[in-house]
């Protein structure tokens, strides 16, 4: 049984100081499945002393150490990745064949991509006289987000496992069974205690009083772009380090020649995965104006086929949203789109068809939108395309840049060449070309307001260490 109701501080399952409590919710059923703990500005002051003791312990530890942790977490992490997939699906609603192999897996592969990379970095270089030395940043305040739980967790806590920093993770009160059960993994691996700590809460009174935290030497946040807005403003008095991954509106660029058929499909399919709940979905599918009606139906032969159904049930390609405030946000945006005059392709407002419970929102497309439609600026956050018309490429590529956002883009063309071209025009974090997924071992991270700081790889493990020069080191 996971253990809601304590949080684990300094190497044990501890009571809150305060007992206080939230239920979580299903949101396929809409049905309160348990109560998890709420903690409080005591529970976060507990846990830094912990992680701040620890620090001067592990921080010292060796790389061939820490190297050891990580394989014995993964051993670990290996056994309980069906009860991480059943957790996931039944608290954001997930399918459960897509939470076990991609919700737990994506948690499995950045712990490997991490200790691949901890095996060989080169945490000392000369440099003229000067050795410089790259140490680990401190204490590290973790908030993590609900729609991929174990990706953000497990590229956060690997690196700064990496590092030789030490922790405190709150995750989101949506979604805390899994990231109770990483808890569990860590400590079974013998994670030293202080090293890795867990509370449980909300953002106003957890996520502010970790961002506020004198003893906490930086923050690494990923959610809402107005959340972490307030994440930056609480951490600068302190003048800790704020790494942030933030919203988006990623454009999806097909351009004239391209396989319209499988770039479209791609491009849909991307779209409606995870139920449209990824910050970098291809959002804004941007199409050569004399192609719209080809590609919105396309478009729609997609949407027709996926269903939005019980997480659990055979045949669901997408289940619901995470909560009824979402729910509420996606049809309000649905609902300006058609009021604004984007053409409605598949879906719209409403449950469903056969459904009259859970968060289900259906699969839905516009046509014929343009860049200053709200659903073409805001971030929905659910399964809702939106398809715009460029004269040519140099539209097309004006089009993708104008968004305060920058985290991802997407290139299809007649060629790699021709998709190299204009991926190098857009300004975002993370382009990808030619339907190619990202590469764990590559960053992760946008431009503008969709965050600073990256994930992922040699660039996560460099987030978490501070950079000495020791000059005269290496003098005759």
């Amino acid at each position: 049984m996971v253990n809601r109701m304590q949080f684990y501080i300094d190497g044990a399952w501890v009571d809150p100081v305060v007992k206080k409590s939230t239920p979580v919710v299903n949101p396929a059923t809409e049905e309160a499945m348990y109560e998890v703990a709420l903690g409080s500005k005591a529970d976060v002051d507990k846990a830094v002393a912990a992680a701040k003791r620890a620090f001067e312990t592990f921080s010292q530890t060796s790389r061939e150490e820490r190297v050891a942790l990580l394989g014995r977490i993964i051993e670990v992490y290996k056994t309980r990745m069906k009860d991480i997939g059943a957790a996931v699906s039944d608290e954001m609603g997930a399918p459960l064949p897509m939470a076990e192999k991609l919700q737990a897996g994506a948690g499995l592969g950045h712990l490997a991509s991490t200790m691949e990379v901890l095996k060989n970095y080169r945490f000392e270089e000369p440099v003229g006289s000067a050795v410089v030395v790259r140490e680990p940043v401190g204490v590290i305040g973790m908030i993590t987000p609900w729609n991929w739980p174990l990706n953000q967790i497990a590229c956060k806590v690997a690196p700064a496992l990496a590092a030789g920093c030490t922790m405190i993770l709150k995750p989101s009160e949506f979604t805390p069974s899994s990231a109770l059960i990483f808890a569990e993994i860590l400590h079974e691996a013998g994670v030293p205690k202080g090293v890795f700590n867990l509370i449980n809460g909300l953002g106003p009174e957890v996520g502010a009083a970790m961002s506020e935290h004198p003893d906490i030497d930086m923050i690494s946040f990923t959610g809402s772009t107005r959340a972490g807005v307030d994440v930056a403003k609480r951490a600068a008095p302190t003048v800790k380090r704020v790494s942030q991954e933030l919203g988006g509106k990623s454009p999806n660029v097909i351009l004239e020649g391209a396989d319209l058929t499988k770039a479209v499909t791609g491009g849909v399919m991307h779209m409606f995965n995870n139920s449209g709940q990824s910050c970098n979905a291809p959002s804004r599918m941007i199409v050569p104006l004399s192609k719209m009606k080809e590609v919105a139906a396309i478009a729609k032969g997609v949407a027709d086929k996926t269903k939005a159904g019980d997480p659990r049930a055979e045949g669901t390609t997408i289940g619901p949203v995470v909560s009824r405030i979402q729910w509420d946000k996606i049809q309000t945006l649905i609902q300006k789109g058609i009021d604004e005059g984007a053409t409605l392709v598949a879906g719209g407002p409403g449950l469903p068809e056969g459904v009259n419970k859970g968060f289900y929102v259906r699969p839905t497309i516009f046509a014929d939108v343009t860049n200053d439609m709200t659903i073409a600026r805001e971030e929905i956050f659910g399964p809702v395309l939106t398809i715009l018309g460029a004269k040519d490429e140099a539209d097309a590529v004006r089009i993708a840049n104008d968004t305060p956002y920058g985290l991802a883009g997407y290139v299809s063309a007649d060629s790699v060449e021709s998709a190299r071209k204009v991926g190098r025009k857009l300004r975002a974090g993370n382009v990808n070309l030619q339907g190619v997924p990202n590469d764990r071992t590559a960053p992760f991270g946008g431009y503008k307001q969709s965050g600073n700081g990256r994930e992922w790889g040699q660039y996560g493990l460099e987030e978490y260490l501070e950079v000495k020069a020791i000059a005269g080191f290496n003098a005759a």
